[in-house]
């Protein structure tokens, strides 16, 4: 149980202690500042310890949130200071030299835990003050200042604004105005009957895994139970952030679960839709590939974007300060937001489509939408960078370069050739994949082989010196677009049963583990180890290998290889994931919404 102490001098009539322990809070009274620090000491060093002013008056959401988000290592409040394990040994240094200091003698005055939050400040400690609002937090100096903050506290629901900052406060419009008027409430009711976010997120995820069971039985009553059935995965999906939100129940691990369960119950979707269509004679596995391979793309787009420019200087551009303007007016933030098809309209679309058309239109009309969206995006994205003059970190080039996913035919070929590519690193990697695309369309398997290898090359040498310029971001899109292109074509250009299921797979375990460096990354954990990476070949490695399979085996046995490259590539990155983010070292990412 973590440990709550009060200083300062007791208030007849406060509901502080009640406060505190309906937190969750052991509470411990200090007579003085040098009490209070021996508390502090005897508190077991496993666990979370607070400072709070006895005088302290607020909502008990307002010391929810200072106190108890377990995101932060220090974290205060107005009266009120916490440290987690991580953080004790700085607020011991702080209180201590606080009381050496002479400080503790003014306990009875000054609020001793605001005085070791300046003090941890001039530390340069990392102390999180949460965004209050409307909720009070003070420690009134005097009765009229505290009947003040009484009736302040009086005049201010706390349950209403703790359900309100559930909702994450940029959302699109659909989820904004379909699903999170009531599902705060699902949040609400889950948070009260002790179920976690996770279990929240596991229920999504099998509530959309059967709805693309539903969608492969190819039946109109199969279509519309999916199409409902993946709303109600949705609504889920919102509840699981909103339920830790409410609750401030934050994981790593649940932060990687809604992550990367969103991708796998779309692309799941999207298998049970083809396998329903070939039941009723109709193969659009082909489509479904594309749509994965479509929507991966742009969000390879969206991270490599933010990861190019998020920390860079002089970061502005006239592109960016006409978006800030038209941000001002009301109906085109709903507009642009509807128009890049975020995961809630796109959800929606896919859901009512299922239902009442075929999966051939579904997917048509949902490959529209997304090229139509990333045309958009991906346009406005490059305006931005042409004309804004940020100077890009080694932070950025690192994430970059490691999102690009060279593998060691890359690096070797990069070593042979130096230099032998000049221009934007940008411009070389499109020049690859313009030549690799050319001899696909062409149908000459051999020559489709010899472009594979002026690919890797060319992989290579774009990452042969940082990747700063101002159109480098786009360097690991269009990777992705190459090598998923690659098995997308090959697999189509087989023309026999399996193939391009088979391709589903690998692209779709390739795509995770994309997905997976992604997440590491926004965790300031760096890539994937160096090991998998080379045990899955890099992207101009994988492309090379299914090239030369698809030109040296028969269409059955490049299927068979298809097949088997995905298992292969599924269990090694799978298993490495799991290892990492069920570690002790894993970061705490949390995916405040997905921008495509």
């Amino acid at each position: 149980m973590s440990t709550a102490i009060l200083t300062g001098q007791p208030v007849p009539g406060s509901s502080i202690e009640g406060d505190l322990r309906s937190l969750g809070f052991d509470v411990r009274v200090a007579a003085d500042a040098a009490d209070a620090e021996r508390l502090v000491a005897e508190a077991p060093c496993d666990q979370r310890v607070a400072l709070v002013d006895a005088r302290f008056v607020g909502h008990v959401h307002a010391l929810r949130l200072g106190l108890t988000d377990p995101r932060f290592s220090l974290a205060a409040v107005p009266g009120a200071v916490t440290a987690q394990p991580d953080g004790r040994a700085t607020l011991t240094r702080a209180l201590a030299r606080e009381n050496s200091s002479g400080g503790g003698t003014a306990v009875a005055v000054d609020s001793l835990p605001d005085r070791i939050v300046t003090a941890l400040a001039e530390d340069g400690a990392d102390v999180y003050r949460p965004e209050l609002g409307s909720l009070v937090a003070a420690v009134p100096a005097d009765p009229q200042a505290r009947n003040e903050a009484r009736q302040a506290v009086a005049d201010v629901d706390d349950e209403a604004v703790r359900l309100k900052s559930a909702v994450k406060s940029r959302d699109g419009f659909f989820t904004t105005h379909f699903i999170s008027p009531y599902s705060r409430y699902i949040a609400r009711w889950c948070a009260r009957r002790g179920l976690t976010p996770n279990q929240v997120t596991t229920a999504s995820l099998i509530t959309a895994l059967i709805a693309a069971a539903c969608a492969a039985t190819g039946t109109r009553g199969g279509f519309i139970a999916a199409g409902v059935l993946l709303i109600a995965s949705f609504v889920l999906d919102c509840t699981d952030g909103q339920l830790a939100r409410y609750s401030l129940q934050y994981s790593t691990l649940g932060a990687w679960l809604d992550a990367t369960f969103d991708r796998a119950k779309e692309y799941a979707y999207y298998a049970g839709l083809a396998l329903g269509a070939a039941r009723g004679g109709d193969d659009v596995w082909a489509l479904a590939l594309g749509a994965m391979i479509l929507q991966t793309c742009r969000h390879v787009v969206d991270f490599s974007f933010n990861e190019a420019n998020h920390d860079a200087t002089a970061n502005t551009s006239p592109t960016a300060a006409l978006s800030d303007k038209l941000d001002s007016v009301g109906w085109t933030v709903w507009v642009r937001r509807m128009i890049v098809l975020p995961i809630g309209e796109r959800w929606a679309m896919i859901a009512v489509l299922t239902a009442v058309t075929t999966p051939r239109i579904t997917f048509y009309v949902l490959l529209v939408g997304c090229a139509f969206a990333a045309t958009y995006t991906t346009a406005g994205r490059v305006l931005r960078s042409l004309t804004r003059k940020a100077q890009r970190t080694d932070r950025a080039a690192k994430a970059l370069a490691d999102l690009a996913d060279n593998g060691p035919l890359a690096g070797l070929l990069a070593r042979v050739s130096r230099g032998s590519l000049s221009g934007p690193r940008a411009a070389v990697a499109l020049a690859g994949t313009a030549i690799l695309a050319l001899t696909l369309f062409s149908g000459d398997k051999w020559a489709t082989v010899g472009s594979a290898l002026v690919y890797a090359i060319a992989a290579g040498q774009a990452l042969d010196r940082p990747l700063k310029g101002a159109l480098d971001w786009l360097v690991p899109p269009l990777f992705r677009a190459a090598e998923y292109g690659t098995v997308l074509i090959l697999a189509a250009r087989a023309d026999v049963n399996g193939a391009l299921p088979a391709a589903f797979g690998l692209v779709g375990a390739v795509a995770y583990h994309h997905y997976d460096t992604v997440y590491r990354i926004r965790g300031n954990a760096g890539a994937p180890p160096a090991w998998l990476v080379r045990a899955v070949g890099g992207h101009e490695g994988r492309t090379l290998l299914v090239t030369v399979l698809a030109a040296a085996l028969t269409a059955s046995q490049f299927t068979v290889a298809l097949t088997v490259m995905a298992v292969a590539v599924a269990l090694l990155v799978l298993v490495e994931s799991i290892r990492f983010w069920v570690s002790a070292g894993a970061p705490a990412v949390h995916d405040e919404g997905e921008p495509a």
